[in-house]
């Protein structure tokens, strides 16, 4: 047994030795491609040596400075390339070393907001069902995922409730039309608002496209003017999560780009360093920033590794080719390529219910009958049963369950590096076929 805690107590796992482009090679000499990115992590591939010397010249030159006593130029430097031209209002930026801490920081920045402009009183954040926030206590208080909320129950934090996700392919009526399903959504944030009390929310928590939980649900056209409307008139803040599904992931640098509106505090990580460093962070508006600036100061919250320079670095890099090489507007070209060819393989699969997503973040959801949409029984493991098979054919694809209500339900994510190819696109898409049809043979 290795003396590692892995994620499988049980089964060991491959050793990854090396990678390039979107491969990884294994200690066995075997090939993988590297279908789901991760966790949707690895944007612009493996193996880039622009970014391995980068890292190695700041570690060089300096590899760390407490943030309490100094700042570094490659932070500042990828501050100032994220928000010069202030995206949506957003004007500065608080980098850690992962989308969990940068959930627990969003969710601290936002009370702190209201302390410091005189309504303490806001001290509930409201959050959907069927979605996930991290994995610290903060963040996994805030999430709705049943199945990892569980163990931790007694721990959790009482500030938290929950309403309905957006998630049309469950949820929405057959006679009902994307404005009266909006207005319904609408409605029900409307009545939690004031379940809890006027002036007392100081935030709605949602990831413009829903990743882990549920499997790249994106929302009905107006959904998210209609809750950014609701926040409004409530005197609330608006947090978006795109840990999973920004910094380009969806055809767009911020998922919330395609949805006509911005967030108050924006939470980023896995394609932020594209998996060379562990770094994640929050956007914060400059009205949030300034209000802090007046009042105490200063931000109630550090982390030893906070802005961390060998991770800025990182980032700093991974975004400079981001934008010299257009892989945004990349993988949005290649998004509407990855649609085509999963819908032409599985839109007619007796076992595939759903096949949606947004740009190179996709996923199929596994039905046991598509009439009625009805989940599988959890204890045929199905996603992981389609993970294993895929990896056996050389594919790593990204599997969840608990997709309908935290418990019930099957999926796996892709979400290739945005430099895939057509070829590359057309080989995952043919191993993971063969991955499922052997799963139901």
């Amino acid at each position: 047994m290795s003396r590692l805690i892995q994620r499988s107590l049980r089964d060991t796992s491959e050793t990854a030795v090396a990678g390039h482009g979107i491969r990884l090679r294994l200690a066995s000499g075997r090939t993988v491609i590297d279908g789901s990115g991760g966790a949707a992590v690895a944007c612009i591939g493996h193996g880039n040596k622009r970014v391995a010397a980068a890292m190695a010249e700041q570690a060089g030159q300096m590899a760390y400075a407490h943030t309490g006593f100094f700042t570094s130029e490659p932070a500042e430097a990828l501050a100032e390339l994220l928000l010069a031209d202030e995206p949506g209002g957003l004007a500065h930026a608080f980098f850690v070393s992962s989308g969990s801490e940068a959930m627990e920081a969003a969710l601290k920045l936002a009370r702190q907001f209201f302390i410091e402009v005189g309504q303490p009183r806001r001290t509930r954040f409201i959050a959907r069902r069927q979605s996930y926030h991290g994995t610290t206590l903060g963040a996994l208080s805030a999430g709705g995922h049943l199945a990892r909320r569980a163990p931790y129950e007694p721990l959790l934090g009482a500030g938290f409730s929950r309403v309905s996700p957006c998630f049309a392919y469950h949820d929405q009526a057959a006679d009902e039309g994307d404005a009266q399903y909006v207005g319904r959504l609408a409605a029900e944030l409307e009545a939690e608002f004031h379940r809890l009390g006027p002036g007392t929310v100081a935030a709605f928590c949602a990831e413009p496209v829903v990743g882990a939980a549920a499997g790249c649900v994106t929302a009905v056209p107006g959904y998210f003017a209609a809750v950014r409307d609701v926040c409004d008139r409530h005197g609330a803040l608006l947090i978006l999560d795109e840990v999973m599904c920004g910094m380009g992931r969806t055809g767009s640098l911020h998922a919330w780009e395609q949805e006509g509106i911005t967030p108050d505090i924006q939470t980023i990580a896995k394609g932020l360093g594209g998996g060379y460093a562990p770094i994640g962070g929050i956007l914060a508006s400059g009205r949030v920033v300034t209000a802090l600036r007046d009042g105490s100061g200063g931000f109630m919250h550090g982390q030893t590794y906070q802005a961390h320079p060998v991770a800025c670095a990182a980032a700093l890099e991974v975004q400079r080719i981001v934008r010299e090489e257009g892989l945004v507007a990349q993988a949005a070209r290649q998004g509407e390529t990855l649609e085509r060819l999963m819908t032409e393989r599985f839109g007619n699969h007796r076992h595939v219910g759903d096949n949606r997503g947004r740009g190179l973040f996709r996923a199929v959801e596994f039905v046991s009958d598509r009439p009625g949409r009805t989940p599988f029984d959890p204890s045929r493991e199905i996603a992981e049963r389609v993970k294993q098979a895929a990896l056996d054919r050389g594919l790593a694809v990204y599997p969840s369950v608990g997709t309908v209500d935290g418990i019930r339900g099957d999926h796996v994510i892709v979400a290739p590096p945005f430099i895939a190819t057509d070829a590359d696109l057309t080989e995952i898409v043919d191993r993971l076929g063969e991955a499922i049809d052997a799963v139901f043979a």
